[in-house]
């Protein structure tokens, strides 16, 4: 009976298969070339933190960090200092949060008991998506001509049972991880996602807060490097199209290889308790299976 890895790298193959055809017969608009542009302006890079914070209450319009923030205010304020003492430790192109590197990272994803959050920025999808951009929903058919040259869509298609997020806005991925720890207090919560250099930034804070555990991709091409670019792209005025870079996919698909092994039939049961609920659903419904399955227990 062949392996969960074996099936993996099959199931990889034939995406990859279907991706070549499709690149000719349907090819997508792409960046025929990759802009030279820093990650963060030097003018923007100048009290980031303070910007990022004062942006991210400013425009809380749910009051989500800040109702979230006082169920335990000592702990979350004490956890933020400390991270305001450091900046973020990287390794090419990801940015580490409570792990020390992306191989320590690898090593605690086949573990199953933990939740694994798998989340892209709307920026990344084609502009062709079915399901448009500016939105959280990804409408993922295999066999559509789009689908199966997106790499969005490919990393959906092999990692079925990841709680899977499109990210419009830096307060969306907020208030989903807020609610999932928040909801699941006994479960260490572990994610992998793309973003612009900024919003991994403004990110990382609030993951050290939550003692959430994983890593920020960097994105590459028409990024956000301004304030004013990253205003508009909140607002979903994001005309230029963003991408992972080869290296960088190669590594993302071996460590959704990595948790792979977790993923077993059984695992994800209907009956069995704690199970998450698969890609099918929207990250909305996901999270309200975990909250209700935990509230049974």
């Amino acid at each position: 009976m062949p392996s969960q890895n074996d099936l993996f790298e099959e199931k990889k193959k034939t995406f990859e298969k279907q991706e070549r055809i499709l690149r000719k017969t349907n090819p997508l608009k792409r960046l025929k070339r990759l802009p030279r542009m820093e990650g963060i302006t030097q003018k923007t890079a100048r009290f980031l933190r303070w910007k990022s914070l004062v942006y991210l209450l400013r425009h809380d319009q749910k009051r989500i960090f800040r109702r979230y923030f006082l169920r335990h205010p000592f702990l979350y304020a004490y956890r933020l200092l400390r991270s305001y003492r450091y900046p973020p430790n990287t390794e090419g192109d990801f940015f580490l949060c409570n792990t020390s590197s992306v191989a320590a990272f690898a090593q605690v994803l086949p573990e199953k008991e933990h939740l694994f959050v798998l989340g892209f920025s709307y920026c990344h999808k084609p502009f062709e998506c079915p399901s448009g951009r500016f939105n959280s929903q990804c409408a993922f058919q295999k066999d559509h001509p789009v689908c199966g040259q997106c790499f969005i869509g490919k990393c959906r298609a092999l990692a079925k049972h990841a709680l899977f997020l499109l990210i419009p806005t830096v307060h969306y991925i907020g208030e989903k991880m807020m609610e999932l720890v928040h909801q699941n207090p006994q479960k260490r919560v572990l994610f992998l996602i793309t973003a612009c250099e900024m919003s991994l930034r403004m990110f990382h804070d609030w993951g050290v807060m939550l003692n959430i555990e994983g890593l920020g991709v960097r994105l590459d091409g028409r990024i956000c490097n301004t304030m004013r670019a990253f205003h508009l792209s909140e607002r979903g005025i994001k005309p230029g199209l963003t991408v992972v870079l080869d290296e960088t996919q190669r590594t993302m698909l071996s460590l959704l290889k990595k948790r792979i092994a977790c993923e077993t039939a059984s695992a994800f049961s209907q009956d069995q308790k704690g199970a998450l609920a698969p890609l099918d659903n929207s990250p909305d419904k996901a999270l309200a299976s975990s909250s209700h399955t935990q509230g049974n227990k």
